[in-house]
């Protein structure tokens, strides 16, 4: 129905912004997974290597998830969306919950890890809809809108583990019990707040049902003639009706999915140099299978997984790193202290996972706007910090200095999922951007359930299984520092990677430029 006081369309669209943020604030939980594995893997008698499966699991479901869950977005409701994620977050940790209190085969690791995928999947659902919610209503302020809900993501597994480590610290069934509630009712209370805001009525809006708003809006948004661009452009010249509206979206979309320093005011000649330095491939508005035919999807795709799988091994596994340690460096601290040591090593990733999209959002804007440079600089440097906690990894053994491992490791995965979503916009437009983000998330299945696995197989070598039948293993670094050199030569892969696009995507702008020329 259509709205006819602009200040309800004002106050709709903040309370949507409101209720997507606190939607995504549920949605990161699957980076608090270290948090309570440890204490969970001991009490059910697991490996190292089951604990990864089911960790893995859920990252799978995160990751996986993202093509269907896609399209449910963009073609059907982000409120069904929001829906799933609901549903499929409680059906996920709950049974955990169940399995932690009841022990020892009570729940088979194939079941358990079934339970962890759910929650992967729930998240991922919810997630979108919130940030396509955010995306859909504020078509001239996208940046600053979405940014509430990437960095509340980021801070996901901080605020529930904060909670945890106030309200009940070591209590392990308490904080599954938290996540399995906190995070599906979170949602299910936001969900009837989400509303999609028709931005082409006019001047004004009009408040639509998020099943039916337009189809042409399913992945790219387009000012109103009077809402005209007063920012730079930054796309490639192509056959569509308006040239303002066409590069006013561009713009806007690389810079929404950056981060909050997004918008970027220019004046006319620093708008041209935008436009001749401009990030966007030559290959725009492709989507679906039609990716697997060019050549940018794959490099973005392998510089993806050589990098995310980093980020993930440590994700999961900080709970182990800083328990080998501590029973290697000082065997009389209780288990309580260092399960309060792994929550503070999980709140710390996150805090530098929400700094990190802070950073690279301003950053990356404004290397292509101001500098006239590539994206690919944002994701070399998260590259390049990843590489330093590789080495970290394999050198640090006070477990007073492990932060250094989880803070690096935080900001490097925060810089690189802040900045890559606008790579891929870059490279293949915006329409289909929630399917073709999909397809890039394959990427961290494959190396997350590599380098996971690995992980494992390297803990359990040195592990020794305990009277009561627990793994255990107090070398201390020993216990996993070949898993740290894995990823250390995968990071330096991930940096000549990176290089590599900077240079391929100079060339490309150069051919492009040069046919503009000809063309004139």
């Amino acid at each position: 129905m259509a709205v006819s006081e602009k200040p309800t369309h004002q106050k709709t669209r903040i309370v949507s912004v409101v209720a997507a943020t606190a939607i995504a604030l549920a949605c990161g939980t699957n980076y608090a997974y270290s948090a309570w594995a440890p204490q969970f893997a001991e009490k059910l008698q697991l490996s190292t290597t089951q604990s990864n499966i089911i960790g893995t699991a859920g990252n799978m479901g995160m990751y996986a998830a993202g093509i269907p869950v896609g399209m449910i977005t963009d073609r059907k409701s982000p409120r069904l969306a929001g829906l799933i994620g609901m549903v499929s977050l409680f059906v996920g940790y709950y049974p955990i919950h169940i399995a932690y209190d009841n022990g020892a085969g009570s729940m088979s690791v194939a079941l358990i890890s079934l339970c962890s995928f759910l929650s992967g999947v729930g998240s991922c659902a919810a997630f979108q809809a919130a940030l396509k919610v955010a995306t859909l209503n504020w078509p001239t302020h996208r940046g600053t809108a979405t940014a509430f809900p990437l960095a509340a993501f980021g801070l996901s597994a901080f605020f529930y583990t904060f909670i945890a480590g106030i309200s009940f610290p070591g209590n392990t069934s308490s904080l599954l019990l938290l996540l399995s509630f906190g995070t599906s009712m979170v949602v299910l209370v936001a969900l009837p707040f989400l509303h999609v805001v028709d931005h082409k009525t006019g001047t004004g809006y009009a408040v639509l049902p998020t099943g039916e708003r337009p189809r042409r809006d399913s992945n790219v948004l387009h000012r109103t003639r009077s809402n005209g661009s007063k920012y730079s452009s930054t796309s490639v010249p192509t056959p569509e009706p308006s040239n303002d509206e066409r590069d006013g979206d561009s713009d806007e979309t690389s810079s929404l999915l950056s981060g909050p320093g997004d918008i970027l005011p220019e004046d006319d000649a620093a708008s041209k140099a935008s436009r001749k330095s401009s990030n966007h491939s030559h290959c725009l508005d492709v989507t679906g299978l039609a990716l697997l035919y060019k050549f940018e999807f794959w490099q973005i795709w392998v510089i993806m997984g050589l990098l995310t799988g980093v980020g993930l091994m440590t994700i999961n596994n900080i709970g182990h790193d800083a328990q080998a340690l501590w029973n290697h460096w000082d065997s009389s601290k209780s288990k309580d202290f260092v399960a309060h040591r792994q929550l503070w090593h999980v709140s710390i990733i996150s805090l530098g996972s929400f700094s990190g999209r802070l950073i690279s959002g301003i950053g990356s804007d404004a290397i292509v706007k101001r500098l006239g440079g590539s994206r690919f600089w944002c994701v070399a440097a998260a590259a390049t910090v990843f590489l330093i906690a590789q080495i970290c990894g394999t050198r640090i053994e006070n477990p007073n200095h492990l932060w250094a491992v989880s803070g690096l490791c935080g900001l490097a995965y925060g810089i690189l999922f802040g900045v890559l979503p606008a790579v891929v916009v870059d490279a293949f437009g915006a329409d289909g951007f929630a399917v073709n983000w999909g397809f890039m998330t394959i990427a961290p299945v494959v190396s997350g359930n590599i380098f996971n696995l690995f992980y494992g197989a390297v803990y359990d070598s040195h592990s020794e299984v305990q009277a009561g039948g627990e793994f255990n293993c107090d070398e201390g670094l020993v216990c996993y520092k070949a898993a740290y050199y894995v990823t250390l030569v995968s990071s330096a892969l991930g940096i000549v990677a990176c290089l590599w696009a900077i240079q391929t995507e100079h060339a490309i702008k150069q051919k492009v430029e040069e046919h503009e020329e000809h063309r004139a």
